[in-house]
């Protein structure tokens, strides 16, 4: 594994552990937010390693991975449905306002077991090198 990939793998893990924590003192939507960076720095960790190259959004990130990872996840579409759905608590921390901004931490617990799934999935197809997460 490329050190880069190795970077942005030790990245989500610090996001996830951060999450972690923050789901601790009940603040949900900081915590589903850091859930989906530690799903969005294994993507990048998985795009890098595929192409070299680093996605420059999060858009970028989230076709880049759909598009390399299918033929890896051998058409589960899983992992790629759960960075979209993540992103939308990365959405809600960012820029949401009002009643219909809240995260509660059921949903927060939700995406940090999820985003460690995606993160433990990722991480083993890099390290074993193989094409089936």
């Amino acid at each position: 594994m490329t050190p880069t990939a190795r970077a942005y793998l030790d990245k989500a893990r610090d996001d996830l552990d951060e999450a972690d924590k923050i789901a601790a003192i009940g603040l949900a939507k900081a915590a589903a937010r850091s859930a989906y960076y530690a799903a969005f720095h294994a993507a990048e960790a998985f795009i890098v390693e595929r192409t070299g190259k680093v996605a420059k959004t999060h858009a970028g990130v989230r076709s880049e991975f759909a598009r390399l990872a299918l033929d890896a996840l051998g058409g589960d579409r899983t992992f790629t449905s759960f960075l979209v759905e993540a992103y939308k608590y990365k959405e809600l921390g960012d820029y949401g306002v009002g009643p219909d901004a809240t995260v509660t931490l059921v949903e927060a617990r939700r995406m940090i077991v999820d985003a460690r799934r995606f993160l433990e999935g990722v991480s083993a197809l890099l390290e074993c090198g193989g094409d089936n997460l």
